[in-house]
């Protein structure tokens, strides 16, 4: 027994803990992320193991293969491709990174979104912990074609920050933007297990709130096998015969794993969705205790093991399996199983009661990757209840003991939890002896959801999808379309949920409201994404008398709780002033046959004003500050109340009072028109007037019955277009005198305050003045002068030339104003269903809220609740990746020199056509690694190092250098190669301010004129 072992027996009298009944802090496995031989996620790497497929490939050996060689590959597919724009990589600076730094970082974007966690929205600091193998791609691809001069120039820049070990972590960090600790861990073997064990212990100590561990290998040249030694690591015929008594040794491979850890407390309380859960961990080194660096110690080993369950606080007896490091060498299998047959057997676990495997046999030893491959694995079989199958094996190892705790796990079969969770261990060994095993359990099962909930009528939902490029979201919404087709009903909050919470906002967005997974599916394959400008401003409408109707918000009152405290507070208000309740007149429609209360102009306004009021609360606490108002008529009211002119109490008594004394005028008809302002002025006369300007062609016009009816006979004559409107007064008009001077007495009775919300004025059709704002007699003759919205539209357009216009009432008809003044393109959202619109009020919101949001406001999507029923983290597709070749070869033969120069394949020579319309030289003026030889001129020269050394094809004289991708280091590197070919001194800090190549240019022209002796002859 070691050291350890009867240490911490004593301190426990024999026992662990309270065999994980105790209050102490845990980590959940909240993200999987996983790109293996054979499989490109966890799904499809489960697939593989439960069903036995072996991964490890035998390929044709060559004609010349030398004695011993083994043909046996564990190669992953397309470790050439890489989506740089997507990462904000230029071409040339991913051909030259280090393609394990790329799997590391594109499997801890993939482990983020399995997580549902956006680091640009997420709450504290995520961290990264990770390794890699030795970057054989340095020295067998990149270093090969450098020459002197062209090492000199790249390093450090892109040679070391793409390739050096030091900088895997914190490039992940400053890709993705997390701020918590990145720290790169570099153990051999162990070392993406021990960046597993490393981030749990941060997280303990609150160094960060998510951590993201793992590890990445590549091994090159992946389609050559290896040369077999004798009494070597690597297997003699290609199979890992783990535990085996032929086990014989293994076979490298490449692959790369991530997992997204939080604090279980913290997962529970955000809802997300637990893989498993990690007890605890340990790590330690063998010191001196063994035969040599390369050996490994049973002791060091039985130490980790025993370090590790005390940590966890359970029993290795209550373990039913382990994760071996498992290499199927005849020295290291015996020497683990031994260490394992320490610890468990005195801890009383009987012969054979523990299972035992490695994924080793199914994928190879992928080196500094093993370690989290191998406790992916062993998280699946913890939450999936099943164990997969060890392959290879047939017979005990004879070195091993016949009394073993273990059993190799040589077939699939069920794994049902006992008395207790299941509980699995993994172990992962560093060649130098940094030993690291982690114990895992179940994950906790999910609050059970309420039986009402589970019998409530479906809700509809919003699914929001984006992504990078136009053809991307396309590929998402086809993927996410493919889920929905098959998800159980009562599945898609969750659905939305996850992509509201745990996506990255990109600028290529589509959303739908549905209240099943089918109806979203349709949907979605249907739908057309539009591109986001970020920011964009939103302006609120609000329309005036004409749209409301009894019943209308309903809907929202059942299920917007927000909308409807507003609501009711603004219908408490207005009780003593209209004397009826205005909740009773929004909550159900009108009964058959019965008139609709709110055609009457004293309830109608009110109604308007509430309801109006009401969705601008409720579209600010979901964030969306407007950057203007607009109203129509009395929704000019509303506009000023929400600016602050006056407070709600005031508004509320004024709004009423301004109904009453309407209704009390002479009643009167409105005709719309399609005329010019010009054209409807022809019409004007005793008894008639221009009430409305909503459009360059759409007026309405205002007065008597007699009047009316003599314009309409006039223009039907003439074959213009034209409609009563359904009201019951002749607003805008000379009938509506009789209330102005009472009016404007009422109105002087409050206090009237400048706009904190700038708002256009009906009156004038420009921007509301403080003294305007302030003055009751203009919001007496408000309701008496002609409505110009079409010029509220033209100024707001003035100073918001590209504005989503979000109407705050029911219908859409001050959208379809603004589009006819401002153009087709003017982005207008209805929130409101109007009276004959199909849907429901809900559905009707949400879809305004997802077209806000595509359309660039930045706002906050409907909150998933609290308690049991509330939406959860489920899985999801990720991303699509635009995977493009970015490599460069190695060269042909061994003996190949720097003449011989590899290409970069990701950087193809463009036509000298397309070259000369860039503005750029011949292609054969270009060295790709060496100096830049001249060309026609300064702008020509220039352009050519920018495609040198950014790797992109086209460089034209405006484009600038960071839009292309590039960054200040570029900026230097291209002004330290700019001085050199032009002999000149350029100053940084004048092309930073315009980083264009025709800047850069200038700059070259301007410094040899003022040094002439040193202009380079042309």
């Amino acid at each position: 027994m070691s050291e350890a072992v009867a240490e911490h027996n004593d301190r426990t009298d024999g026992t662990y803990g309270m065999d994980g009944a105790d209050d102490q802090e845990r980590i959940a496995v909240v993200g999987l992320a996983c790109r293996v031989p054979g499989a490109d996620d966890p799904d499809g790497f489960w697939r593989n193991l439960v069903e036995g497929v072996e991964s490890i490939e035998r390929l044709e050996p060559p004609a010349d293969a030398p004695e011993g060689y083994v043909p046996a590959v564990a190669r992953i597919k397309g470790v050439e491709d890489f989506d740089a724009e997507f990462f904000g990589m230029t071409p040339r600076e991913a051909a030259l990174a280090d393609p394990q730094q790329r799997l590391f970082l594109e499997q801890c974007w993939a482990a983020l979104e399995d997580a549902g966690c956006d680091p640009e929205r997420s709450r504290g600091r995520i961290g990264v912990w990770g390794g890699t193998s030795f970057n054989s791609y340095l020295v067998l691809n990149v270093l090969p074609g450098r020459s002197r001069e062209g090492l000199l120039g790249e390093y450090p820049a892109a040679l070391l920050h793409g390739n050096d070990k030091d900088y895997l972590t914190s490039r992940v960090a400053h890709r993705l933007g997390l701020t918590g600790p990145a720290v790169t861990v570099q153990t051999a073997c162990s070392t993406s297990l021990v960046a597993v064990a490393e981030a749990a212990r941060a997280l303990l100590d609150y160094q960060c709130d998510m951590a993201l561990a793992g590890g990445a290998s590549v091994k090159l040249p992946q389609d050559w096998g290896y040369v077999y030694e004798t009494g070597g690591i690597q297997s003699p015929d290609g199979y890992c015969r783990a535990f085996d008594a032929d086990a014989a040794g293994t076979v490298f491979g490449s692959g790369a794993g991530v997992v997204a850890l939080k604090r279980l407390s913290d997962a529970l309380a955000d809802g997300d969705r637990i893989h498993a859960v990690i007890l605890g961990s340990a790590v330690n080194n063998d010191g001196s205790r063994k035969s040599g660096y390369t050996a490994p110690s049973t002791d060091g080993q039985a130490d980790v093991l025993t370090d590790a369950y005390f940590a966890a606080g359970v029993s290795p007896a209550s373990i039913g399996y382990v994760e071996a490091h498992g290499t199927g060498t005849a020295i290291g299998d015996p020497i683990e199983l031994a260490a394992l047959d320490e610890v468990f057997g005195a801890d009383g676990a009987a012969p054979g009661a523990v299972a035992i495997g490695s994924v080793k046999t199914n994928i190879g030893h992928l080196n500094a990757a093993s370690g989290v491959v191998g406790l992916i694995k062993a998280v699946l079989a913890v939450r999936e209840g099943e164990l997969p199958p060890s392959l290879h094996y047939r017979t005990r190892n004879p070195r091993t003991s016949e009394k073993s705790p273990f059993t190799v796990n040589d077939r699939r079969r069920a794994w049902p939890a006992g008395p207790g969770p299941r509980r699995a261990g993994v172990s992962s060994f560093g060649v130098g002896g940094t030993n690291a095993h982690v114990v895992l359990e179940q994950p906790p099962a999910a609050p059970a959801r309420t039986t009402t909930a589970a019998a409530a009528p479906p809700r509809h939902q919003l699914i929001t999808l984006s992504a990078r490029t136009s053809d991307a979201l396309a590929e998402a919404a086809g993927r996410l379309a493919d889920v929905l087709g098959t998800a159980p009903a009562e599945t898609l909050p969750d659905i939305a949920h996850t992509l509201a919470r745990g996506r990255r906002r990109f600028p290529y967005r589509t959303a739908v409201a549905a209240a099943e997974p089918a109806a979203a599916a349709a949907a979605l394959r249907r739908a057309t994404g539009v591109r986001a400008a970020g920011d964009a401003p939103a302006v609120f409408l609000f329309p005036g008398q004409g749209t409301q109707y009894q019943g209308m918000t309903a809907g929202l009152l059942a299920e917007e709780p927000e909308f409807a405290r507003h609501l009711a507070e603004c219908a408490e208000l207005f009780a003593p002033h209209t004397g009826t309740d205005l909740l009773a007149l929004l909550s159900s429609p009108a009964p058959a046959g019965a008139d609709d209360a709110l055609t009457s102009t004293r309830f109608a306004q009110p109604a308007l004003f509430a309801v109006e009021y009401a969705l601008a609360r409720w579209w600010t606490a979901r964030g969306v500050r407007p950057a203007a108002l607009l109203g129509h008529s009395l929704g000019e009211w509303t506009a000023a109340a929400v600016a602050g002119v006056m407070g709600l109490e005031d508004a509320v008594r004024l709004v009423a009072a301004r109904g009453r004394l309407m209704e009390e005028c002479p009643r009167g008809v409105m005709l719309a028109v399609e005329l010019t302002e010009a054209e409807a002025r022809t019409l004007e006369g005793p008894g008639l007037t221009i009430a409305a300007l909503n459009a360059p062609a759409r007026c309405v016009l205002s007065g008597t019955e007699a009047a009316v009816a003599a314009a309409e006979a006039e223009l039907a004559a003439r074959g213009v277009a034209a409609k009563r409107l359904v009201t019951s007064h002749a607003f805008h008009s000379p009938l509506l005198d009789p209330m102005v001077e009472p009016f404007a007495d009422l109105v002087a009775g409050v206090r009237l305050n400048p706009p904190r919300i700038p708002f256009a004025s009906n009156v004038t059709g420009t921007w509301i003045t403080d003294a305007e704002a302030t003055d009751p007699r203009y919001w007496a003759g408000q309701a008496r002068a002609a409505v110009r919205f079409a010029d509220g539209v033209g100024a707001l357009l003035e100073v918001q030339p590209d504005p989503v216009l979000l109407e705050l009432g029911p219908g859409r008809a001050l959208g379809r104003f603004a589009a006819w003044t401002g153009g087709p393109a003017l982005r207008t959202v209805g929130t409101v269903r109007g009276a004959r619109q199909a849907g429901s009020d809900r559905q009707v919101l949400l879809q305004a809220v997802g077209d806000a949001w595509a359309h660039g406001v930045d706002l906050e999507l409907p909150s998933a609740g609290d308690g049991p029923d509330r939406p959860r983290i489920t899985a999801l597709p990720g991303h699509p990746m635009d995977r493009r070749r970015h490599w460069i070869d190695a060269p042909a033969a061994a003996g190949a020199t720097a003449a011989a120069a590899p290409a970069l394949s990701a950087l193809p020579a463009p036509p000298a056509a397309d070259v000369a319309a860039a503005g750029g030289p011949d292609p054969a003026d270009v060295e790709v690694g060496g100096p830049v030889r001249l060309a026609d001129g300064p702008q020509e020269q220039v352009a050519a190092l920018w495609r040198e050394l950014l790797g992109i094809e086209r460089i034209r004289p405006d484009d600038d250098l960071f839009m292309l991708g590039g960054d200040s280091l570029n900026a230097s590197q291209l002004i330290s190669r700019a001085n050199r070919l032009f002999r000149a001194d350029l100053p940084l800090e004048d092309f930073l301010d315009e980083p264009t190549v025709r800047r850069m240019a200038e700059l070259a022209v301007r410094a040899q004129t003022h040094n002439p002796a040193e202009a380079v002859e042309q």
